[in-house]
């Protein structure tokens, strides 16, 4: 399914199943070297599947819900599809009213990679959208500025977008 989130359109499928993991991968024809972030409806959800040392917790309580995806240890519940052996995940907690709605009626992850073929600009509107999906949920022309990424294990920037300053600032003073 395509859906809204408060940056790009996503593409989401079952996060804990490896046949729907698959078929994102094959969707947007991306590489099953690279991995794709999921999306979870709050911090107790995203405690059952990833691992927060303190300053990624306190990261976590700061910044999400919001524009960023946090890169953290992934649990085992997690298939290693996700992410491709490295042991960590992408994890968005989004803020944009479908979004929430879905993963809290789902009450799972779901895939949160952006809804394009690989290599495609980031959808900002479903005409933008050119990959295999069910259905599509159109919340008319979103920011189009993908998530800034957050490796909390590594504490750097992997992806500047919105509020990347103030990840920046939070990264460089330790937390607090």
């Amino acid at each position: 399914m395509v859906y809204p989130t408060e940056t790009v359109y996503g593409l989401g499928a079952d996060a804990l199943s490896d046949e729907a993991i698959r078929s994102v991968y094959d969707s947007k024809r991306r590489p099953l070297s690279q991995p794709v972030s999921i999306a979870v409806a709050d911090p107790e959800m995203l405690a059952t599947v990833a691992r927060l040392d303190p300053l990624a917790g306190e990261f976590v309580d700061r910044f999400l819900p919001g524009p960023f995806t946090v890169l953290v240890r992934a649990r085992p519940v997690l298939p290693a599809q996700l992410h491709c052996g490295t042991g960590l995940v992408g994890v968005r907690i989004p803020t944009h009213p479908i979004a929430v709605e879905l993963l809290t009626r789902f009450d799972a992850p779901i895939t949160a990679t952006s809804a394009n073929t690989h290599g495609a600009p980031d959808p900002a509107t479903v005409a933008d959208v050119h990959c295999y999906r069910d259905f599509t949920i159109d919340s008319g022309r979103l920011p189009g500025t993908p998530s800034t990424v957050v490796d909390l294990v590594n504490r750097t920037i992997t992806r500047p977008g919105p509020g990347v300053e103030d990840a920046i600032a939070f990264l460089r003073g330790g937390g607090a």
